[in-house]
């Protein structure tokens, strides 16, 4: 039996007819540094779910008689002022730090891709009013929005995720508003039009799938940036609520004792940075593999 190849103009028409989402999990496989980043992202995600049953200790059983012990095969990463085991905190505020990061960027999403859609496709008064009144809010700064929310609401684990959501959603409007502007002047719209879609059918159906890729790498990247503010939030009191464990309330614990237990400040610090990175890391692959000019 013989095998035929295809002709070049057949080959080719096979690769333009590609899914456009496997081929970019094609791309994103040559990337090394993002799949270690997907991998450690999915690791994280992991301990975090797990947490109840393969953390060593209760995080908020202390014991005075473990008071700032260094690392041991007792408490692989020390204990805190009370006695608490490190390592069972650092599991436990993984939860409070991802689902800060999750739900505070799905806030944003939720919130701010449909007024960017509007925004983008009606235009007029409806795009100039949307339009101040984000430039309004990203001329503050973003931490400092987020601490003033969390201020106003409260000190509370969920006032901060919504405090960070709201501040996230102006940039998920602005781009979501420039995507759209973008995609409704591109002719598969325009025929869409011609045919008497109707506009709600035609911003749904045909400008929203268009426009995924790069809120997708927005999103990705916003959840490290809420990692870090939901640290910021809970070091200042305005977060997780002790005795919950929080990595941020864990360094604002740790910065009176960094001299006598070094360790108590670099678990946390290093599980920030580590989070953050791999996030980071991720969107850059994201942008590189879902950008269709990339080759």
């Amino acid at each position: 039996m013989t095998v035929t190849a295809l002709p070049p103009q057949a080959a080719a028409a096979t690769a333009q007819e590609e899914n456009p989402w496997a081929r970019a999990w094609r791309r994103l496989k040559r990337r090394k540094g993002a799949m270690a980043a997907l991998f450690v992202v999915v690791f994280l995600i992991l301990l975090a779910v797990l947490a109840p049953w393969i953390a060593p200790y209760d995080p908020t059983a202390t014991s005075f008689s473990t008071v700032r012990k260094p690392p041991s095969w007792a408490h692989w990463f020390g204990t805190d002022e009370v006695g608490r085991d490190v390592l069972s905190r650092i599991l436990f505020g993984a939860r409070a730090s991802l689902s800060a990061g999750l739900v505070s960027v799905g806030i944003a999403v939720g919130a701010g891709v449909p007024l960017g859609l509007l925004a983008g496709y009606a235009g007029g008064w409806i795009d100039a009013v949307l339009s101040r009144v984000v430039d309004a809010m990203l001329a503050i700064p973003f931490l400092i929005l987020a601490i003033a929310l969390a201020a106003f609401l409260g000190p509370s684990l969920t006032n901060a995720m919504i405090a960070i959501g709201v501040t996230a959603t102006p940039v998920f409007i602005r781009l979501t508003r420039g995507q759209t502007l973008g995609a409704k002047v591109e002719d598969y719209v325009e025929a869409a039009r011609a045919v008497g879609n109707p506009h709600w059918r035609i911003a749904l159906r045909h400008v929203l799938p268009n426009i995924v890729p790069p809120l997708l790498v927005q999103a990705s990247l916003a959840i490290a940036g809420a990692i870090i503010a939901e640290a910021a939030l809970s070091f200042l009191g305005l977060g997780q609520q002790p005795p919950a464990p929080s990595w941020g309330s864990m360094l604002n614990t740790a910065q009176r004792f960094i001299a006598q237990a070094p360790w108590m400040a670099f678990w946390p610090g290093f599980a920030i940075f580590f989070a953050v990175l791999s996030f980071n890391l991720l969107g850059d692959g994201l942008r590189d593999a879902l950008d269709p000019r990339h080759k």
